[in-house]
């Protein structure tokens, strides 16, 4: 395998080629420079590239390697969500709001560093990652490799891009509402977002944030969550070993302010394929609605508090968007104890909705269909912005509230569009393991 098309094999394969000496890094990390530079231009995925830096990472990783070190990302190329600080640059967070250069490396990047990755870019997000959609007034459109008429989603759509494109094969990615799940399910990707409080540099936006990583396949992010996280198992053994029986929810209970936007049939249909794929792997598998109630409120007091704060930490709030000035006005009548309250609804609510339905795991979708086009929520104000996203995405933020582990798998593609389709699979709070012994089950049963 040359270097090229090791880049869409993943971290796990192309750790197993440097192993046998089959590549070097500084091979993989030309052949990644040399992506970037050829499809970068249509898809404007990356916020910064820093080809020197790269490459000597890579070949100080080859030396390490040569000096009988070993690790799973030692040489690895990896694209890093500008959400997170690497010392000497600025973490943009997708806004002309911000100047800062990063005197620092955040926890999660220098663990990067001493595994040995080679961190080879700054992917895109749109303003402070509050959106479900990769664009910016700082950093412009950012498009879905699937067919470049599309988002690729958002908040890391940059990072789904570059890793649907095959331009790197892992990116870091972060989760405060579903910016994991929904560009993976935009993009075709294994996105799978933790129990909250495993990863490093996360729980920002009043800890509904976790960090994470977008990936072509669940050993990748079982990898890279392994490596960089905390969590009691291993999660690249779970992936690999078939669950015991499990009870599994099927669902298409939307958490949405108004009405949520139909359910593509397509969508549906898919759902009740994996439902059938679950029963023939031995599960059973019931219809449940999903008692959102009034926990709704307490998750949109955390999300808009979060904007609110976020905003007014830039270096200069008058330069952000103007519908991010919108958005975090609607954050502003929360006060410190009405967040406390949200985030303890949040708890108590992720600790009781798998137990009163009766099941081990939920089966949902991920969006109310495939990716939108670009430029969908363009001149959209606040208020309308919020609302529609949350109509078209009511299916992720809610477990983010709950603190729970949840992953959107591949699913297929529409005939028409190209573009891919996806499930939503979710866990009870700290049962990372089990999800991604299902979802590895799934993959299995499902190769795409």
């Amino acid at each position: 395998m040359d270097a090229a098309d090791a880049l869409t094999a993943g971290p796990t394969r192309q750790g197993e080629l440097l192993a046998a000496g089959e590549l070097t890094s500084r091979q993989l990390t030309e052949a990644a420079l040399a992506a970037i530079e050829r499809d970068d231009p249509a898809i404007n995925a990356t916020v910064a590239v820093f080809a020197d830096e790269a490459l000597a990472a890579a070949d100080d990783a080859d030396l390490r390697r040569t000096a009988g070190e070993s690790g799973p990302f030692l040489g690895i190329p990896i694209a890093v969500k500008d959400d997170l600080d690497l010392a000497g640059t600025v973490t943009g967070r997708g806004s002309n709001a911000t100047s800062t250069v990063a005197a620092h490396d955040s926890d999660l990047v220098a663990a990067l560093r001493r595994s040995g990755a080679v961190i080879i870019a700054k992917s895109a997000l749109p303003e402070l990652a509050i959106f479900g959609f990769t664009e910016s007034e700082a950093l412009g459109v950012t498009r879905n490799p699937h067919n470049r008429a599309h988002t690729p989603g958002g908040s890391s759509g940059g990072s789904a891009a570059l890793v649907a494109a095959g331009v790197v094969g892992i990116a870091t990615a972060s989760d405060g509402a579903g910016s994991i799940r929904i560009p993976a399910a935009c993009c075709g990707l294994v996105g799978f977002k933790p129990t909250h409080d495993t990863m490093p540099s996360s729980g920002g936006w009043h800890q509904l944030s976790t960090q994470g990583c977008l990936a072509q396949r669940l050993t990748d992010s079982a990898l890279f969550l392994d490596t960089f996280g905390t969590f009691p198992t291993s999660l690249v053994a779970a992936a690999a070993q078939d669950p015991e029986p499990l009870r599994i929810g099927l669902s298409h209970s939307a958490a949405a302010a108004t009405k949520a936007e139909k359910l593509d049939l397509r969508v549906r249909a898919l759902l009740e394929s994996a439902a059938d794929t679950f029963r023939a792997a031995g599960h059973s598998v019931t219809e449940v609605t999903i008692p959102y109630g009034n926990d709704s409120k307490a998750l949109t007091v955390r999300y808009l508090a979060g904007i609110r704060d976020a905003a007014a930490e830039t270096d200069d709030p008058s330069r952000l968007e103007r519908r991010t000035k919108g958005i975090a006005r609607l954050g502003r009548p929360f006060t410190a104890r009405t967040v406390d309250w949200a985030i303890r609804k949040g708890r108590e609510w992720g600790d009781a909705v798998h137990d009163e339905l009766g099941v081990d795991v939920l089966l949902t979708p991920v969006m109310s269909g495939p990716a939108v086009p670009v430029e969908h929520w363009k001149g959209k104000g606040a208020l309308r912005t919020v609302l529609s996203m949350n109509a078209f995405y009511p299916y992720t933020a809610q477990w983010n509230h709950a603190g729970a582990p949840a992953v959107s798998m591949p699913a297929g593609k529409t005939p028409e569009e190209g573009l891919p389709l996806a499930i939503q699979l979710i866990a009870r709070r700290g049962d990372d393991a089990r999800l991604m012994s299902l979802a590895g089950q799934y993959e299995r049963a499902l190769p795409l």
